[in-house]
């Protein structure tokens, strides 16, 4: 592993609600692992990292949007490996590069601006090959390391779960691909995605596309409607919800990812969804760069 996962912190919440609905939930802080490659995405980089540190040019080729995490993630841990990255950025290159684009540049890594049309064939082998053929034979990640290499990297996450100490585990899920890691290492917990995106109803296609043949799909649950308008959208409402857990429980997330997670996994509970005895494991999967977009003044932290 690129930075030490060993003694990854576990934060158990202290909350009348809990106390109320007798249910333990904890946080394992994979935020804090490092504040550039947070949370999963050094686990769904690793082995594409070890791929691209063997081969013979060095290089990653990768895609995101301009407020992207897994982006900056790659920049910063290619960075770090000695490994040339590459960002294929979604959309026409703007007057002002985001906080996340000016922050890859910085850690080396060249973009390159393509348009929303060629960005949907990022998948079409022909494109792909184009890819190459312009920056060079590298190995190729697709978006948040969707597929069966990210899964078997996210799957490394239970190196830092203790053993039979919880009943679920929920996750925040974007291209599932994080979600699909933990069920694969499941051993008979229930597993929780929370869709960020609107109208995401093919995680269980994405599941298969993951793992293959899964067989534990019993074990499998989503949370739809905790959206939010859609992907990197948010309310009011939750910005609020964002500043309130900050003072409870001093853990800072973010409008993208672990806001919407932790909102969801709340209302489930005060909703008595979770059975008395419960024992939550919520992922907090890092992203909080993406606040940076925010007006100045709407957190507290």
């Amino acid at each position: 592993m690129l930075f030490t996962i060993t003694g990854t912190p576990i934060t158990v919440l202290q909350d009348n609600l809990l106390l109320q609905k007798k249910i333990s939930l904890a946080v394992l802080r994979l935020d804090t692992i490092h504040p550039v490659v947070s949370g999963n995405k050094l686990f769904k980089l690793h082995y594409f990292l070890e791929a691209a540190a063997a081969s013979a040019h060095k290089t990653i080729i990768t895609f995101g949007g301009a407020y992207s995490n897994h982006l900056a993630a790659t920049a910063f841990a290619c960075k770090t490996a000695g490994i040339k990255s590459i960002g294929i950025v979604r959309g026409e290159q703007p007057t002002t590069l985001s906080h996340t684009l000016q922050q890859c540049l910085a850690d080396g890594m060249q973009l390159d601006f393509i348009s929303r049309e060629q960005y949907a064939e990022k998948e079409h082998p022909g494109f792909l090959q184009q890819l190459k053929n312009n920056w060079g034979d590298g190995i190729i990640v697709p978006e948040g390391g969707y597929g069966n290499t990210g899964t078997a990297g996210a799957a490394l996450i239970w190196q830092c779960i203790p053993q039979n100490s919880y009943t679920h585990i929920c996750t925040a899920a974007g291209t599932a691909t994080t979600l699909a890691g933990i069920l694969q290492g499941s051993a008979g917990e229930t597993v929780i995605g929370i869709p960020v995106l609107k109208g995401m109803t093919d995680i269980p296609a994405r599941i298969a596309f993951c793992c293959g043949n899964n067989d534990k799909k019993e074990q499998l649950q989503v949370f739809d409607g905790y959206h939010f308008g859609g992907y990197a959208k948010k309310t009011p409402g939750l910005l609020a919800f964002m500043n309130t857990f900050w003072q409870q429980h001093q853990i800072p997330t973010d409008f993208v990812y672990t806001a919407k997670l932790f909102y969801a996994v709340f209302d489930k509970i005060k909703n008595d969804h979770f059975k008395p005895g419960s024992k939550i494991l919520c992922l907090h999967t890092g992203g909080l760069q993406g606040n940076f977009s925010l007006q100045k003044g709407s957190l507290l932290f």
